[in-house]
Order: C-alpha cells, then structure tokens, then sequence
C-alpha cells in the first residue's frame, strides 16, 4: 500500500521548477528527483549537447517528459530575461550552475582563471537567478522556492582552490541574505552544501584514469568519516525536503550539509 502521508508531504505534482546548470551531473540528478516528485521541469545551461541528453535521462528515468529545456547564458542578464519570459510561470529555481577550473598556489593563480570562477559560481550559479526571478515572483505575488548550491569549502576553504572557496562561501552568504530580504514575499531561500560527489568537474582531481584515487582523492575519503564519495541519490532528500511547501514551508535561509561527516572530522 503507498503511504500517502508521505506522498502528500513531498508532492511536488502541480509546480514547475527551472533548474540552472541543468546539464551537469548533479544538476540533471536533482532534476530527475524533482520529476519523479511530479514537478514539471525546465532545464537552462549553456551547453545544448548536455541539456538534449539530460531531457532525455528525465524522460527515461522520471516517467515523464521534460517540459522544456533552453540554451542560456547565465552570466548575461539579458538572455537570462528572455528565458525567463519564455518559461512562464514557475515556483521553484534550483541553481546547480557552478564549478571550478585547476588548482593553483596562491602565488600562483592566474586573476582570469580566478575571475572567471568567481563570476560562474556567484554571479551565474547563485546571484544573477536570484535576483531576477525573484523580481518576477514578487511582481506576480508567487510564493516561491529557491535552493542553492553551497559547498564543503563554504565552510571551510580546501587547498588550491581559491576562488571556489571564496565563491561557495558568498553562496551562503547570498542565501542567507536573500531569505531575510525576501522572506515577508513568502519566497523561501535555503542551500545544499554537498560533500565530495563525483561529477564533471572534479573527476579528474579524485580519481586516475585508472579507477584508482588521485593523491587529493585520498585524502578526501581520509577526511570524510564515512569512508566513501557521496552518491547522487543522496542528494535527492535534502532537495525534495527544501522544494517542499509542506515538509519545509517554515524552513528558510539555512544551508544543509550533506556530506558523509566531512565537517566534524577531528583527530
């Protein structure tokens, strides 16, 4: 018998969510979750090859159609409108655009590199979204749900990667910032800070072609009490508890970790 109490708590049937960075690993992920939730999905990322095959993995794995998917440039405010016009309405903005580039000394890192990943994970993965949708939210009176994504190093800054540590600490910063400027708009604004979660970005830095962990990877899995890299999965609980008027309607301006006890790790 399905338990209907939990259906009606995470229910998502009847919203639409616009996912950013919706072409990336744990963008498509949490998409698929928010799908299999009954929400109707809208993907934007810059990379139309990785939006066509994420629509598809939310077509396969979901149970339903992908209800659109857009090339957008989320670092231009002017294409960003456009794709807000062309999404309608909609009641939940998840921002999983984000990375990083190499891994530098502090002597060492090359201001364009720097630039350039402070702009992609503050401005296009958190900021810039924020700001526009939640001016239409307000304008239509939408009560709506925006998660961001945080990070380990928004916590604690980890070796080489300075503009990601000072970016995903701004991400929790901004979220916190946002919630209590927006909270009397009955717009909720909360983040995920995951731990170590093989993806695009980081693969090569964890792990060797071989299977085997990088020299950085184990030290990571030293780290992290559960012994092991995160499964995307894992993820789909915090992100359906926060997409939840229901579940988390009082919850508002915090940052979950999820991340195998990666931040109380002591010796």
């Amino acid at each position: 018998m399905p338990n209907r109490y939990l259906e009606e708590m995470f229910d998502l049937s009847g919203k639409t969510a616009v996912v950013t960075g919706g072409g990336g690993v744990l963008g498509t992920d949490m998409a698929v979750a928010l799908a299999r939730a009954g929400a109707k999905v809208i993907l934007w990322d810059i990379r139309e090859d990785a939006l066509s095959a994420s629509a598809a993995r939310i077509d396969k794995e979901a149970g339903r159609k992908c209800a659109a998917w857009r090339k957008v440039d989320l670092m231009n405010e002017t294409d960003m409108l456009a794709a807000l016009d062309a999404a309608g309405d909609f009641q939940i903005l998840l921002n999983a655009c984000g990375g990083n580039k190499g891994k530098a000394n502090l002597v060492d890192q090359d201001m364009d590199t720097f630039r350039f990943v402070m702009k992609l994970n503050v401005e296009a993965g958190c900021f810039l979204p924020m700001k526009i949708v939640a001016k239409r939210w307000i304008e239509k009176k939408v009560k709506g749900c925006v998660i961001n994504i945080a990070s380990m190093a928004s916590y604690v800054p980890l070796s080489g990667v300075w503009a990601y540590d000072a970016a995903k600490a701004a991400v929790k910063n901004l979220t916190e910032g946002a919630a209590k400027e927006l909270a009397h708009h009955g717009i909720r604004v909360n983040a995920i800070a995951p731990g170590f979660f093989l993806g695009d970005q980081n693969r090569r830095l964890l792990i060797n072609e071989d299977g085997s962990l990088t020299e950085r990877g184990k030290s990571v899995i030293a780290h992290t009490p559960a012994g092991r890299f995160g499964e995307a999965n894992e993820l789909m609980g915090a992100v359906l508890l926060l997409a939840s008027d229901k579940a988390a309607g009082f919850v508002n301006g915090i940052t979950i970790p999820v991340d195998g006890g990666y931040l109380v790790q002591n010796i």
